[in-house]
């Protein structure tokens, strides 16, 4: 988080193109870099949450496949992307 003493937020412009420069003291606090990936969240409120998506391979291992695992249903997995969407906001 910016340090309530912070005066100012920092800002950007979008370009015609609809590109921005995530300002560097933004970058820095989310340890961002070229070509990392954003994600975009909109609330029900208008307000826009980004994140960064910095997800390594190695995590991912095992994620797909287990052999006990019911599987589940379109609603339930939007059900659960949902719920996850809601707690971070």
């Amino acid at each position: 988080m910016l340090k309530s003493k912070d005066k100012s937020m920092p800002t950007a412009t979008i370009t015609s193109k609809g590109q921005t420069t995530i300002p560097q003291e933004i970058r820095k606090l989310l340890n961002l870099h070229p070509g990392d990936r954003l994600d975009f969240i909109v609330a029900e409120d208008g307000r826009v949450y980004v994140q960064p998506t910095n997800i390594k391979v190695e995590s991912l291992k095992g994620m797909l496949h287990q052999a006990n695992r019911e599987p589940i249903s379109i609603e339930q997995m939007d059900a659960a992307i949902l719920s996850c969407v809601e707690e971070m906001l």
